[in-house]
């Protein structure tokens, strides 16, 4: 009777970490458009609008596809921060500001702890997988239509 509490605490002990489920969130409707100097580019997105999906993004998440990424959306234009802490994949992240335009696009390494956090006021940040926005021509100055940031950008 002894054993039991023993083997039970071993068995926790030496029992494999329960991974982490990433977060998939319902893609949006319309596709994001990026308009470069080669032609629009358009990704498919999940949208993360309230402070739970903002906070979880695109953690746990091991792949996705080239032409899908994770629009995240705040009340207000300000200066952003993100991390990578639990996040296995390389990003792309571009910050963009309420007049939808590309204002810095910064690269974030798996698992990092390091701030992200360009000295620009964004509104959005859109996460691609690493070298998505070079493949595409995405670069800073450039418009970025959706519905979500056209409201905001059109009422500027």
């Amino acid at each position: 009777m002894r054993l039991l509490p023993v083997f039970l605490l071993l068995l926790l002990l030496c029992a494999p970490a329960r991974a982490e489920q990433p977060m998939l969130l319902q893609v949006h409707p319309d596709r994001l458009v990026a308009e470069t100097a080669t032609g629009e580019k358009s990704f498919s997105i999940e949208v993360a609008d309230d402070s739970y999906e903002r906070q979880r993004g695109l953690m746990f998440r091991e792949t996705m596809a080239d032409d899908r990424g994770m629009l995240f959306v705040f009340q207000g234009s300000g200066q952003r921060g993100f991390w990578m802490q639990n996040t296995p994949m390389p990003l792309d992240l571009l910050f963009i500001g309420e007049d939808g335009r590309v204002r810095a696009i910064e690269h974030g390494e798996p698992f990092s702890t390091d701030s992200i956090a360009p000295p620009v006021e964004t509104q959005f940040v859109l996460e691609l997988k690493a070298g998505t926005a070079q493949k595409a021509g995405i670069e800073v100055g450039d418009r970025l239509r959706h519905p979500l940031i056209d409201a905001v950008a059109d009422n500027g």
